[in-house]
């Protein structure tokens, strides 16, 4: 192969080259200008209203998103539930008290599950209540519940996704709640060692109390006769 050859071969390498690279160009612009006459007709809600809503689409069952409560919770229950968990863990601080917090809410989604689960499968008696009507009316109920449970079977297999979701994150900061109070309890006796010191104290309050349980004396040694000197001396005040 001739050296003129070689220079031609890739000359028509570097127009193919060049004519792919312009076609994606074009391609490029086109599929731009596709995006943003699309984004023009789907720009989301408009009126504060429409804006409310949308800011609400995850607050369908209340197991993710910020929102903790849902309209038809009630809020006296919830204030009694958080009170329970902060009396029965007893926080310290913003860091325990915010973990608190969580551990209660992730509770209070776990407990709505069992009843979510059980209205889905209401919901299953009513929309397929015309269904096996020639079977024994023993076994109709069952069969509409596995009826029901394939129908949904996508939305029940997603609240048991979430169940699992939950506890773990439950049994996570549980166990973070649990560190910090530890080390916390740790650090108290150093504290207090710590203050006496800064008052003018050198020992701490376990080697106070320590140095002041004096050894009992033996009783017989208040039995013993007092020496004669005393003795005397005791008369003549007498």
């Amino acid at each position: 192969m001739t050296a003129r050859s070689i220079r031609r071969a890739m000359e028509r390498k570097a127009k193919k080259l060049e004519k792919k690279r312009l076609q994606a160009e074009t391609l490029s612009e086109a599929r731009l200008l596709a995006n943003q006459a699309n984004a023009q007709l789907s720009s989301g809600p408009r009126t504060e209203e429409g804006k409310m809503k949308s800011s609400l689409n995850a607050v369908k069952t209340g197991l993710t998103g910020r929102t903790v409560l849902l309209p038809s919770d009630d809020v006296a229950e919830y204030e009694c539930h958080l009170a329970a968990y902060a009396e029965e863990f007893a926080p310290v601080g913003l860091l325990e008290t915010n973990l608190v917090q969580s551990i209660a809410d992730t509770d209070w989604r776990l407990r709505r599950i069992p009843a979510l689960e059980s209205a889905l499968f209401a919901k299953g008696r009513i929309e397929f209540a015309e269904l096996f009507n020639e079977q024994d009316p023993a076994a109709r109920p069952h069969l509409i519940d596995a009826h029901t449970f394939i129908a949904y079977e996508k939305q029940i297999r997603n609240l048991q996704l979430q169940e699992a979701r939950l506890a773990r994150r439950r049994e996570k900061e549980i166990a973070e709640l649990r560190k910090l109070q530890a080390e916390r309890i740790q650090k108290e006796p150093n504290q207090k060692t710590l203050k006496s010191a800064a008052n003018g104290f050198v020992f701490s309050t376990p080697e106070i109390e320590q140095a002041f349980e004096l050894p009992v004396p033996p009783q017989d040694v208040y039995n013993e006769p007092a020496p004669a000197a005393l003795a005397t001396a005791c008369n003549s005040w007498a």
